[in-house]
């Protein structure tokens, strides 16, 4: 009599393109259907942004100066909260310990949720930044171009955040509960309100090794330059470095079982 031979899930560092696309294509077919989640993740960061230039519509420089910052900020955010709660979704309904029993690392899992999902902020990311410079009238004095890779890279941040406190979170609430730990401070700290050469050197330093500061410090190297500095190439690289390092976390703290 034969004997099924039992499904050995993929080793958990492992990763494996094929696995990867075809789980980013199942979440983006789930997102189909979800249209409220897509108009959150594309549509806010544009109405948010349109709202804050009719709010200083009597001071348009003040738009300039904090709507390249925003324009990062905002992508990241969003992504962050739908990203978790969207991931603690799998887990919470029991999808996540079906697919990791097949042959699917999670490695596998992560990628394929950071393709999903940056596909998604590519489209949310551009209309932003299309909607900021040629619409709104947002003045930068180098290339949008630069603006929209950091908008990008912004929210592919916020992606990877997302997916690493979805470990943490036992519900949606919970998951929402840690955007004031993770989100806020470094939204204080970032350089949006005040210089962050003006704050307290114990705060200074803080801000330092958050990376939504090198954000909005690459926004505004855009914002003042006409090419692309060494200050600029550092903050894309920093950003680009975390989100990578934080994916790595995520897929390290990825667990099977809820309970």
């Amino acid at each position: 009599m034969s004997t099924a031979t039992p499904t050995t899930p993929a080793p958990a560092g492992a990763l494996n393109l094929s696995r990867a696309t075809a789980t980013a294509a199942r979440v983006l077919r789930q997102l189909r259907h979800d249209p409220r989640t897509i108009a959150l993740m594309i549509l806010v960061p544009c109405v948010m942004l349109f709202l804050l230039r009719y709010v200083f519509d009597g001071s348009p420089r003040t738009f300039d100066n904090i709507g390249a910052s925003l324009l990062g900020i905002f992508p990241l955010i969003t992504m962050f909260l739908v990203t978790s709660i969207a991931t603690l979704r799998e887990r919470t309904s029991g999808t996540l310990e079906r697919l990791l029993a097949m042959p699917l690392g999670k490695g596998d899992l992560i990628a394929g949720y950071a393709l999903a999902f940056g596909a998604l902020a590519i489209v949310q990311s551009a209309l932003a930044t299309g909607l900021a410079v040629w619409f709104l009238g947002l003045d930068v004095t180098g290339s949008p171009w630069l603006l929209l890779l950091v908008a990008l890279l912004d929210a592919l941040l916020g992606t990877a955040l997302g997916l690493f406190v979805s470990a943490f979170a036992a519900s949606e609430f919970q998951a929402v509960q840690f955007m004031p730990a993770v989100i806020f401070p470094q939204l204080l700290l970032c350089g949006l309100f005040t210089a962050r050469d003006d704050m307290h050197p114990v705060l200074e330093g803080l801000s330092d090794a958050l990376p939504m500061s090198y954000a909005v410090d690459g926004m505004n190297e855009v914002l003042r330059h006409t090419d692309m500095t060494a200050a600029f190439v550092r903050d894309v690289l920093i950003v680009a470095g975390c989100a990578l390092l934080v994916l790595g976390l995520g897929a390290a703290t990825l667990r099977r079982r809820t309970a």
